[in-house]
């Protein structure tokens, strides 16, 4: 893993933001070009605007998503964990951002669900690229242990698959091959790589629909659905705390996937 790519003199590169500011930049860029296919007034100002509280409201509502998830990191480190790269929870940054930009939309009289389908394919590729950035960090996003031929270990990560320096991952280990000799390095599903090619994949399914006669807000509804599904699925793989057998992710991947199918019924072409 790669958790710091290079130094330029006093400036470190490191590959976790650089994939988040490549995800953001991709994501302007294709919103630009939607609000401009579809003749939105003042198009590259309002997607700079939008994109800018996407950043904010993101990086904002995914910390304290996290920290709300994982109460004892706070609490054993209230300003390390605040400041720190690490604990970034995507729902906490995505619902945060919607309601930052709903406000801001409604103040500019412009319609939220039309933007929000302009913006449905841009928010799914962002997803898969930030993705890219978990995996090269190794910053705890990969799931459970695993003798899958597709596993993998993250010894220089962030979050280290080594033993010594896991106890969360070890007890995890334990729980999934009871009664056998720890390794010195736990293999573990990769689910960024999981999630990073199932992003792409239903960004392609996106941005084909986008073209379609659909009504407003539908494209929306399916990204909803879309991105609820595949986190759904992914969080039976990754170490989270459960809450009524499922965990945090789960319940707001329901919750996304049911509003976006309510929104795509209401929202269709008689």
């Amino acid at each position: 893993m790669y958790p710091t790519l290079l130094h330029i003199g006093p400036l470190t590169i490191y590959s976790f933001g650089l994939m988040v500011a490549i995800a953001f930049l991709t994501a302007n860029w294709l919103l630009n070009a939607e609000l401009k296919r579809r003749a939105f007034h003042n198009a590259e100002q309002l997607g700079s605007s939008i994109t800018l509280l996407a950043l904010i409201g993101g990086i904002f509502g995914a910390k304290l998503f996290h920290l709300l998830e994982n109460p004892s990191y706070f609490l054993e480190d209230p300003l390390g964990s605040l400041f720190s790269g690490e604990g970034l929870t995507f729902y906490g940054g995505l619902i945060t951002s919607i309601v930052l930009i709903l406000f801001y939309l409604r103040k500019k009289s412009t319609p939220f669900l039309a933007v929000a389908d302009a913006a449905g394919p841009s928010l799914m590729i962002a997803y898969g690229i930030g993705r890219i950035g978990c995996q090269l960090a190794g910053d705890g996003d990969y799931g459970i242990p695993t003798e899958h031929v597709f596993g993998m270990s993250y010894p220089e990560g962030m979050v280290s698959t080594l033993s010594a320096r896991n106890t969360e991952l070890v007890r995890y280990f334990q729980e999934v091959f009871p009664g056998r000799p720890i390794p010195e390095d736990i293999i573990v599903h990769p689910t960024p790589v999981y999630e990073t090619l199932i992003a792409f994949a239903f960004f392609a399914i996106l941005w084909k629909f986008r073209t379609k006669q659909l009504g407003m807000g539908q494209l929306f509804g399916m990204y909803l659905i879309l991105a609820g599904i595949e986190r759904f699925f992914v969080e039976f793989l990754r170490m989270n705390p459960l809450y009524a057998g499922l965990s945090q992710a789960q319940w707001i991947s329901i919750a996304l996937a049911v509003s976006g199918g309510i929104i795509y019924s209401l929202k269709k072409r008689s």
